[in-house]
């Protein structure tokens, strides 16, 4: 099974998730003040003090300037006519492989990969910016195969 994530909740001055994804992901953002902002996953390692993620080898992330970025390396970048606005919706699916980017619903054709073995989702803002995620009853339509987060659960 697949699934799609969808947060609702407002981030202000950073906020991150901690919950182990069981399947593939989907996220989506309502983006409501343009400031410095990141999404995407990240291992338990990552360093939530250090913004802009992506840094290293334990994030894989869309930045607010429409880079993803991995390992300090840039994985991927948006078409430069299809920046996240205000008001826009960003939505992403990760497979245990490769982060897809969704804007307003439309796939960005613009995957990145990297990282490797349990990633929660992350978000963060900085600079002012607020963003509404959406972690389940999405905006738009998840991808076929994508559902909202599954949390992992250890069976005895």
């Amino acid at each position: 099974m697949i699934i799609s994530l969808d947060c609702n909740l407002r981030c202000f001055r950073g906020g991150s998730g901690h919950i182990p994804l069981k399947e593939m992901p989907t996220v989506q953002l309502d983006t409501h003040h343009m400031g410095v902002w990141g999404v995407g996953v990240a291992t338990q390692k990552v360093n939530l003090n250090q913004v802009p993620l992506g840094r290293d080898t334990n994030s894989l992330v869309l930045r607010h300037d429409g880079s993803v970025y991995h390992n300090n390396e840039e994985k991927n970048r948006l078409p430069a006519n299809s920046l996240p606005q205000e008001g826009d919706i960003v939505g992403i699916t990760y497979d245990h492989v490769e982060m897809n980017l969704y804007l307003n619903g439309k796939n960005m054709h613009c995957p990145a990969s990297g990282i490797r073995g349990t990633v929660y989702p992350v978000v963060y803002v900085d600079d002012s910016a607020i963003l509404d995620c959406q972690f389940s009853d999405f905006y738009h339509t998840a991808p076929q195969g994508f559902e909202k987060i599954l949390f992992e659960q250890q069976i005895f």
